[in-house]
């Protein structure tokens, strides 16, 4: 069954789906805190293209990216197909990763958005876009003097998590969240069927049910 990415963005947040996955017994899925969108309020849902950056002293090595300005950034870029999400994690917190070029070109390419483990900048300009971006912050060093993309399209593995191209990605205010391929499809619905329960919760807990009858009732709080 494909996923509705739309009604995922609509009618679901991370916390209902970690807690899906958490049942499932995969527990590590979400990415450390810290990880926030530009602009609050910023709902992302997409299929995850990894990237791997290195700190790299631009020309002082003797590998095939000693001499090339930001490594494969411009080939991993160009090669965002719609609706997947520029993922990126390996430098020092030294430099930006993303910028408003770069926002540019993704939003020509229907990207869905970026998120990075490391910092972005250009930010005036990345909101006047509307690109959706998670980072850790702003900062405006600019990388291409300080590190490169190496690799890309390849397992990434960001802290606990473990990231495959083509995974599907939620984040929200409160989260950056990865769903395994394998389970996606299960692990929407199981989340959908929560959502709705936790609305019947609701409303009997408003009506003066105590939380105790509501979880032995309904199971979920």
């Amino acid at each position: 069954m494909a996923i509705d990415f739309e009604r995922i963005r609509t009618d679901l947040f991370t916390a209902v789906i970690g807690d899906v996955l958490d049942q499932r017994g995969y527990t590590h899925q979400f990415l450390a805190a810290g990880i926030v969108p530009l602009v609050p309020g910023t709902r992302l849902v997409g299929r995850a293209m990894t990237v791997l950056e290195a700190p790299y002293t631009d020309g002082a090595g003797r590998g095939p990216l000693s001499d090339k300005p930001f490594g494969l950034m411009f080939e991993a870029l160009d090669d965002l197909k719609p609706g997947e999400i520029y993922i990126a994690d390996g430098t020092s917190l030294s430099c930006a990763l993303w910028g408003g070029l770069m926002s540019t070109r993704a939003l020509h390419l229907k990207a869905a958005g970026a998120i990075l483990n490391g910092y972005v900048r250009d930010t005036p300009e990345i909101r006047r876009l509307g690109f959706p971006v998670f980072s850790r912050g702003a900062y405006a060093q600019d990388q291409g003097v300080r590190g490169k993309v190496v690799d890309y399209r390849m397992p990434l593995q960001i802290g606990a998590v473990s990231i495959r191209d083509g995974d599907l990605i939620v984040a929200d205010d409160e989260g950056v969240l990865i769903v395994p391929q394998e389970v996606e499809t299960e692990v929407i619905a199981a989340a959908e069927e929560k959502v709705a329960t936790e609305n019947e919760v609701a409303i009997a807990i408003k009506g003066g049910m105590s939380t105790v009858d509501a979880f032995r009732k309904f199971g979920v709080m």
